[in-house]
């Protein structure tokens, strides 16, 4: 029977179907189920700087009356740091004592520094490998794309410099560059880079005339855009290629390895199927290589990988030869 081992993350995995960062794997019993179902690997909910310090901004308002004094709220500040730290390395240890697939530890910071003190903690609590969950929406417009991009570079410096496991990334598509960033990033060391990361987006509510938080979860459709670039980047980097972000069933991901990644991170599915269809997707993901011959995934990972001459495959040409000649009444 075929084999479904792969590489990512710097390490060996027995599937390329891995659990991505989402409030699923920030709970024991449901980390549990992901790893019996042949999750390749989990990866924890993220540790969000942003989200420690709107809880810091929410406690401090209420305390300021009472404390006014500004030592007291730097003290405040680095307990509620402190302690928020603490509960995701207790994370990490629990979910290394009961499971036997990578942990991959999330992260996304803002500052320079919490970048060091978040990735050192949570390598010595004992995660496998560290994903930087990294985004700047380029909207501030007094910041230059050079500023924006050099963001990225920083925090993969800072953090290769201070910790010795494989270090990710994850990011998204916003780069008027994109190819080139991608390719830019690959050269720094780091052992993957998955596309792309999803966000809540804005929407409007028109009865109410109120801006309203759009659908959380990914759809199907939604893996053209990873599907694109993977396929256009899978030959030109330096280090492999995770696809996420509507990977809804084992075609979809056949699909994503064909084109040149080495794993699929799933999320939205498990909320619609549940952590037990991680193992139905290994299954058809199986079955399809036997029909078609293969032992390895490495057999026919990058198959379908942009090969220079057929760059137009994956670009807007593509879309002109379907379209370019309709005409419509």
């Amino acid at each position: 029977m075929a084999s479904l081992t792969t590489q990512f993350f710097g390490i060996e995995l027995k599937s390329p179907v891995v659990a991505a960062s989402c409030s699923l794997t920030g709970n024991i019993e449901q980390i549990e189920n992901l790893a019996k179902a042949g999750a390749g690997a989990i990866v924890l909910k993220s540790l969000f700087e942003e989200e420690i310090d709107a809880q810091l901004q929410e406690e401090l308002s209420e305390r300021k009356a009472l404390e006014p004094d500004p030592e007291y709220m730097d003290y405040f500040d680095y307990i509620i740091k402190d302690e928020n730290l603490k509960n995701y390395t207790n994370l990490i240890k629990q979910a290394k004592q009961a499971v036997d697939v990578p942990v991959i530890a999330s992260v996304s910071c803002i500052s320079a520094s919490d970048w060091v003190v978040f990735s050192r903690k949570l390598e010595e609590a004992g995660a496998d490998a560290l994903e930087l969950n990294l985004f700047l929406l380029p909207a501030d417009i007094s910041r230059d794309s050079a500023a924006n991009e050099q963001f990225y570079f920083n925090a993969i410096t800072k953090v290769l410099e201070n910790v010795g496991i494989p270090v990710t990334i994850k990011i998204s598509h916003y780069f008027s560059n994109l190819g080139q960033m991608i390719q830019k990033l690959s050269k720094t060391g780091i052992a993957g880079i998955t596309l792309f990361n999803r966000f809540y987006a804005p929407d409007i509510d028109i009865l109410n005339e109120q801006v309203v938080t759009a659908d959380v979860l990914s759809q199907v459709s939604d893996y053209q855009m990873p599907l694109r670039w993977i396929g256009l980047m899978a030959d030109q980097v330096d280090c492999p290629l995770a696809a996420t972000t509507g990977v809804h069933t084992a075609e979809t991901a056949i699909k994503m390895l064909l084109a040149g990644a080495g794993v699929v991170q799933v999320a939205s599915v498990l909320y619609q199927e549940g952590p037990d269809y991680i193992a139905k997707m290994n299954e058809q993901i199986k079955s399809w290589m036997d029909k078609k011959g293969y032992d390895r995934i490495n057999d026919f990972k990058g198959k379908l990988a942009n090969k220079k001459k057929d760059v137009v495959i994956y670009e807007r040409a593509q879309f002109m030869k379907y379209f370019g000649g309709k005409s419509y009444s």
